[in-house]
């Protein structure tokens, strides 16, 4: 589906659709080549994100609306029993949404959210060597489906024989991530960096 016709009316009413199916899914999977991914957000991060998505998709602005909905969601990560395994690539670390300090306040967030019970997150070193190269970012729904986020458009995987290839994707991306310390270590080492400059 083409985000023009997800968009309407602003980025809110998409950031609230979201939620019946964030509750009924059980395990989550999301890998992310380009951003925090959303359930981790801060409030000044998603603010800058969907700023830049609703200027540059020249649709109506309530991005306020939307910073409170997409934020609203993140009560999943503590309710209802269940699991989400978060791949980052190690790159997005660095990505200045919003600018030094917005970023520093997100990693810091992220840290500990990362304590979580429910969470597990892996980060995929620069210089990990890559029999799995970088693909466009992806949400795993439990084994029922998959949202893949294009620049155009949102695309919604129910085949089997697709979902199977999302599924081996992931495997691979994940066993090039490092966690717990080793992701924690490389948070930390983006975060140093900010706070140098």
């Amino acid at each position: 589906m083409e985000w023009r016709r997800l968009e309407p009316t602003g980025l809110r009413k998409l950031q609230q659709s979201y939620v019946p199916l964030y509750e009924r899914t059980r395990w989550m999977r999301v890998y992310q080549p380009h951003v925090i991914p959303g359930l981790f957000q801060t409030d000044e991060y998603a603010r800058a994100l969907l700023e830049a998505i609703t200027s540059f998709r020249n649709i109506p602005n309530d991005v306020e609306a939307a910073v409170k909905a997409r934020l609203a969601r993140r009560r999943v990560l503590t309710t209802g029993g269940h699991t989400f395994v978060f791949l980052i690539e190690q790159c997005v670390l660095d990505y200045q949404i919003g600018g030094p300090s917005v970023l520093a306040g997100q990693l810091r967030h992220l840290l500990s959210d990362m304590s979580l019970p429910s969470v597990s997150v892996g980060v995929i070193p620069s210089d990990a060597a890559r029999p799995m190269w970088p693909v466009e970012g992806f949400t795993v729904y439990d084994t029922t489906q998959v949202h893949v986020e294009l620049l155009t458009a949102n695309v919604t995987v129910t085949a089997p024989s697709e979902l199977v290839t999302y599924f081996r994707a992931f495997d691979d991306l994940s066993a090039l991530a490092v966690y717990g310390p080793g992701a924690r270590e490389l948070i930390n080492d983006s975060l140093r960096r900010l706070e140098a400059d």
